[in-house]
């Protein structure tokens, strides 16, 4: 199955993660600090950590991961629920965890992850897009050109492909990519996503990249 490093300072919740991850097949490696991490970052399928931990925290900690590998999953554990810490976490990580949690939960959102990150591909082919994923540069391939994004719009493609073919809420996308917490009636995300359908879709009218989820949100499956 995995290689999973778990770094969790509370003995009672790091043992039943720990012993409920390795029953269910992958080789857990739970540290209680991030002393250790040189020994491992290298190596590990997929990160868990938590946020509160003594010495450098769980973001500190996660972000010296992607620093040194981008395609490795992180998942972030903590009690605190603040939109703030949220969307710090998810500026980086590819998922949050809020304690306590269900087992069944964080297993089915470890599974989730790796399999979205399994296969670590050059480049991905979505409808008439290839984009390279090195460089990120988007080309048509009808037209054989480039297709070129503002900083916003980019951001917002970029979001959409670390969450292939999940389906993403207006306030997911908006503290995701704007930082701040989403506004009942705010359209600016929604102006984002058509400026963005006529860039990359081939009939914006009629979008099929960016699927409309209708009273959820929306999503970009491969």
């Amino acid at each position: 199955m995995a290689y999973i490093l778990y770094i969790e300072d509370e003995k009672e919740i790091g043992q039943w993660v720990t012993e409920d991850l390795t029953g269910r097949g992958h080789e857990v490696v739970w540290l209680t600090s991030g002393n250790e991490l040189e020994t491992y970052i290298n190596d590990i399928d997929l990160a868990i950590l938590d946020i509160m931990l003594p010495g450098l925290d769980g973001f500190s900690i996660g972000k010296r991961i992607k620093k040194a590998n981008q395609e490795t999953p992180i998942v972030m554990l903590s009690a605190r629920s603040a939109v703030e810490d949220k969307i710090e976490g998810l500026s980086f990580a590819d998922d949050y965890v809020t304690k306590p949690f269900h087992p069944d939960e964080l297993a089915a959102r470890v599974d989730a992850l790796l399999r979205r990150f399994q296969k670590k591909e050059d480049a991905l082919e979505i409808g008439h897009l290839h984009i390279d994923m090195k460089s990120l540069v988007i080309m048509n391939k009808n037209t054989e050109e480039e297709i070129l994004l503002t900083g916003k719009q980019f951001q917002l493609f970029q979001y959409f492909l670390r969450h292939l073919n999940q389906i993403l809420t207006k306030e997911q996308l908006y503290e995701g990519v704007w930082g701040e917490q989403y506004m009942e009636g705010d359209k600016t995300l929604m102006v984002h996503i058509r400026y963005l359908r006529e860039k990359i879709e081939a009939n914006p009218a009629k979008p099929v990249i960016i699927e409309t989820i209708r009273g959820i949100g929306y999503r970009v499956k491969k």
